[in-house]
């Protein structure tokens, strides 16, 4: 795993050469002539024509005398994930041109530090020497300016880490001693249940995690509020570290990727580190599900029959829909205390991914205010989600003939929503819950995006809950 904390910033103070980073409004012409004097036909003949993503070094009598970025205004932190690729090592003090930086110099920081530190992340192993990060670019900027973007910058590497790792390294033990680490890290009090303690408390998890030799974990975090009026959070995330479908077994394109099946679990993780460290004031519970689904003479069978947590007995009309039977037992217990508000990440279904893509995360909530207060917060943090519908007239598919329900539905329609549907028979009539149905990973290498392991949504729900709840 890579040292997630140390982000490629440093401080004017440190001593040595700095070299300026021009960023300026694409397409502003008269700027852009400006800064790059004589040198612009020269440098236009090059390719560089001044668009938005448009970048070029800015030649010195000794050398590089700076560098030149284009950018949209709002287009948020994104494009400024590009800069560490393009920029030579150095030290590099940004200069936003005034049609950039508008009248908001705190705003156009945060922007540029977490765009720049999201692009800079790097995956490897430690002790692989092959495969030791090249040396980066810093930024130059002040350590009073952008303190959430670092927050949140330091949580996507530690979550990008986590799912990044190879499943054989990061098992179920793995990642709840990684999870208590943090959480404690952060001033929370942390119990792992296992065994048979495990076995009595998360019968349907437990269920989940019988044919793998490596046991299932549950991690407990809580921490209070810094005042008595704090509101209560409870966080449930599905960590299933490998996901070989079980006896309902996933083809081989389909399996090659699942190490990210714990991804709901790490973007909990990631927001309860965020939302400690931010020092809000919530009363914070957090549940993570750390689990294998294998195949093994102990593991569950088509058609088993299941008893949860809560007592609903569950027909299993697929292996392959364990994170449903994981988060039921969380939801659950995260429901006993009767919280303010719950929310649970999986990355659930292929359904979501047909319906919404890869960057689009699903929500679902049994609350449209709540629901609408999220998404206004993934607008505005340029994290998107999607809202689906809990339909209830498809509550029906999810019946069994000889249990309580069926863990898959008898239609091959709606997955997503017939997954969350099943979610909803776990929490309580009147709970305000949100259910994120994500997929965790980034397909191909995008600025800010680097192909691995994404904490998608964390943005989104740090700020909703930053907004009160």
């Amino acid at each position: 795993m890579s040292n997630a904390p140390f982000l490629p910033l440093c401080a004017p103070c440190d001593g040595g050469e700095t070299y300026p980073l021009h960023i300026v409004e694409a397409g502003e012409s008269a700027a852009l002539s400006a800064l790059l004097g004589r040198d612009e036909p020269f440098l236009r003949a090059q390719g560089f024509e001044g668009r938005a993503g448009d970048f070029t070094l800015l030649p010195g009598k000794e050398g590089i005398a700076g560098a030149v970025f284009c950018i949209k205004p709002t287009a948020g932190p994104m494009p400024y994930g590009a800069l560490p690729a393009k920029l030579p090592e150095g030290r590099w003090v940004p200069q936003f041109h005034p049609q950039v930086q508008g009248q908001d110099t705190r705003a156009a920081l945060e922007e540029l530090i977490l765009g720049f530190c999201l692009g800079a992340y790097q995956y490897h192993l430690k002790g692989a020497a092959q495969h030791t990060p090249k040396a980066q670019p810093k930024l130059c900027i002040a350590a009073e300016y952008g303190r959430e973007a670092r927050l949140l910058a330091r949580a996507a590497w530690l979550g990008r880490d986590l799912i990044n790792s190879p499943a054989n390294l990061m098992g179920p033990a793995e990642l709840a001693a990684a999870a208590r680490h943090m959480l404690e890290e952060r001033g929370a009090c942390v119990e792992l249940i296992e065994g048979e303690a495990l076995r009595q408390a998360y019968p349907c998890l437990a269920a989940v995690g019988a044919g793998s030799d490596r046991e299932a974990v549950v991690v407990v975090g809580q921490k209070p509020g810094r005042s008595k009026a704090a509101p209560r959070l409870s966080l449930v995330g599905k960590g299933v570290c490998f996901d070989t479908g079980g006896y309902d077994l996933k083809p081989g394109f389909s399996m090659a990727k699942m190490k990210k099946d714990m991804g709901g679990a790490t973007l909990m993780l990631a927001l309860a580190c965020v939302i400690m460290e931010a020092e809000l004031d919530v009363a914070l519970e957090i549940r993570l599900g750390c689990v294998e689904n294998s195949i093994s003479g102990h593991a569950m069978r088509p058609g088993d029959v299941l008893t949860t947590r809560k007592g609903l007995r569950v027909e299993v009309g697929n292996t392959d829909a364990e994170g449903r039977l994981v988060l039921a037992d969380l939801l659950t217990e995260a429901a006993e205390s009767q919280p303010d508000l719950i929310i649970d990440a999986a990355t659930l279904t292929g359904a979501a991914r047909v319906a919404l893509g890869p960057d689009l995360p699903a929500l679902f909530s049994n609350d449209d205010a709540l629901a609408a207060h999220i998404l206004a917060a993934g607008r505005h943090a340029h994290d998107p989600l999607w809202q689906l519908p809990l339909w209830a007239d498809y509550d029906e598919w999810m019946d069994s003939p000889i249990a309580d329900c069926n863990n898959l539905s008898s239609r091959p329609m709606a997955g997503a929503i017939t997954a969350a549907l099943f979610l909803q028979r776990f929490v309580p009539e009147g709970q305000r819950w949100a259910h994120i149905d994500t997929y965790g990973w980034n397909d191909n290498a995008r600025p800010g995006r680097p192909m691995g392991g994404e904490v998608l949504a964390l943005r989104a729900l740090f700020r909703a809950v930053s907004e009160g709840f």
